[in-house]
């Protein structure tokens, strides 16, 4: 079996046909940063729009709950039930937006790279996805050492953002012992806002390389070798030889096809031995000559031959018929400047046609 070319030999920029090959089998370039950006946006909207009126609801259900324990009744399991389903729904009132913004969010942040389509060879077992040789190439190989990489240089970035928005935070903090409870909602969504926004400009950084570097893998991957564009360029066009064998059976049923149609001629002007060209010629039909045969050589005398066989009438003329032949193709009219020669040789010919039948 041969082996897999190396990445050194491939040299030549992918073919049309190879990309597109790669889009149909779900091989795109993705950016997963991406996606992790668009739910940290998700995120910082919903603490900056939704976030507020939710915690205060949940707050004053809280409060209730808390400083006014005696306005439940616990007299059985059902009220425990009824309770604790009331907690739920507030908690789930508070948390669902948030979801839900986050899952479209993260789709949005997939379908805005690649338009979605169902690959069923990304989902078809592979021996190759649970080789354990395999598995470690894809760890330890170029792609798994950069991403490596990614995931340390984005925790080091995020950590650092996240310190420089906090940094002065902590006297607020302190400041938020001595506040009333009610300003604590208002002053933790502004340290998690303030944190966020520094993390969401660090990371928007972080896609852009990682876009950049996504879309340079994946050419680089799919790269290909000087034979390999050969031999797609041989199966885009087909096999030379078998090409030209196709050329010239299509040349042979041309030919049979013009040599029946002699016959149909009223005229034939030939060089003495290497061309002769058929012309029809007939009144009531409208229209200059036409060309229904045409050939040089062998051909040539096949028209000859045929044409004596029909009683058709022979004129050698031969700087007449290699014109003829070098500009008109079968099944065309004859052009304007061959009308005079050609309409002297049918007058002769009719003139001795007539001579003929008096004389008989």
């Amino acid at each position: 079996m041969a082996e897999a070319p190396d990445r050194e030999s491939k040299t030549e920029e992918a073919t049309e046909k190879k990309v597109r090959d790669s889009l149909d089998k779900g091989q795109v370039p993705h950016s997963r940063e991406a996606a992790t950006l668009a739910s940290m946006l998700a995120i910082l909207t919903a603490v900056v729009f939704l976030v507020s009126d939710s915690v205060t609801s949940l707050s004053y259900t809280l409060k209730n709950f808390i400083d006014h324990p005696e306005d439940f009744f616990l007299s059985n399991g059902n009220d425990a039930t009824m309770i604790l389903y009331a907690v739920t729904l507030e908690g789930a009132k508070f948390v669902a937006p948030i979801v839900i913004l986050m899952a479209f969010a993260g789709v949005a942040g997939s379908v805005l790279q690649h338009q979605p389509q169902f690959v069923f060879d990304r989902i078809e077992p592979k021996l190759e996805r649970i080789s354990v040789i395999k598995g470690w190439k894809r760890m330890f190989g170029l792609n798994g050492q950069v991403e490596f990489l990614k995931n340390v240089f984005k925790l080091a970035i995020v950590a650092m953002a996240g310190y420089l928005a906090l940094k002065g935070s902590y006297i607020d903090v302190f400041n938020a012992l001595f506040m009333e409870p009610s300003a604590t909602p208002g002053l933790m969504r502004d340290l998690v806002v303030r944190f966020l926004s520094a993390v969401v400009a660090a990371t928007m950084v972080l896609v852009a390389a990682d876009l950049a570097w996504s879309r340079f893998s994946w050419r680089r991957d799919l790269r290909m070798t000087k034979q390999e564009v050969k031999d797609e360029h041989k199966q885009i066009e087909g096999d030379p030889l078998i090409k030209m064998r196709l050329r010239s059976l299509q040349r042979d049923r041309a030919r049979r096809r013009m040599i029946a149609s002699v016959p149909r001629a009223t005229l034939i002007v030939a060089n003495p031995t290497h061309y002769s060209v058929a012309l029809r010629y007939v009144r009531e039909e409208g229209g200059a000559p036409i060309v229904v045969a045409k050939g040089k050589d062998l051909i040539a005398l096949k028209i000859r031959f045929i044409a004596e066989q029909h009683g058709i009438p022979i004129y050698e003329d031969r700087s007449l018929a290699r014109s003829l032949y070098a500009s008109v193709e079968v099944d065309k009219m004859i052009p304007p400047e061959f009308y005079k020669a050609v309409a002297g040789i049918i007058l002769f010919l009719a003139q001795r046609g007539q001579q003929a039948r008096r004389t008989m």
